[in-house]
């Protein structure tokens, strides 16, 4: 899969963001890689063959200060991981944008329980 066919996937799921969240999104980059850096995968003590889809690095938006120098905070998605579990491109593009979404959810906040929470509450309402 190229890195323009990938790197749609991670702008589609920023666009899926629901606007009453995604008008609150500020100061955030968006960054595709192919997998964790050494340093990234030290720092969150990855095991060896571990995947990470993707990483959020910054201060969750209930904790900043009102600093109108702040450095931006990072979103990562890395696309060797995806595609290591995914069969299909559409497996990819769903890993893709479940991965943007859970990010997202660390920006403003939102602990991994929280977001695997709202991703059920979702998946129910739907069912």
């Amino acid at each position: 899969m190229s890195d323009e066919e990938f790197e749609s996937y991670v702008r589609e799921g920023i666009d899926a963001i629901p606007e009453e969240f995604a008008k609150h999104v500020d100061n955030v980059a968006v960054v595709v890689q192919d997998m964790p850096t050494p340093e990234q995968a030290h720092k969150l003590q990855l095991r060896p063959h571990s995947l990470l889809f993707g990483l959020y690095e910054g201060t969750p938006k209930p904790k900043r200060r009102d600093t109108p120098w702040s450095l931006p905070d990072k979103i990562t998605i890395f696309k060797y991981p995806a595609l290591a579990v995914s069969r299909t491109r559409e497996e990819v593009r769903q890993h893709v944008m479940k991965t943007v979404w859970h990010e997202f959810g660390h920006h403003f906040g939102l602990s991994d329980a929280q977001i695997h929470e709202l991703e059920e509450n979702k998946l129910n309402s739907t069912n």
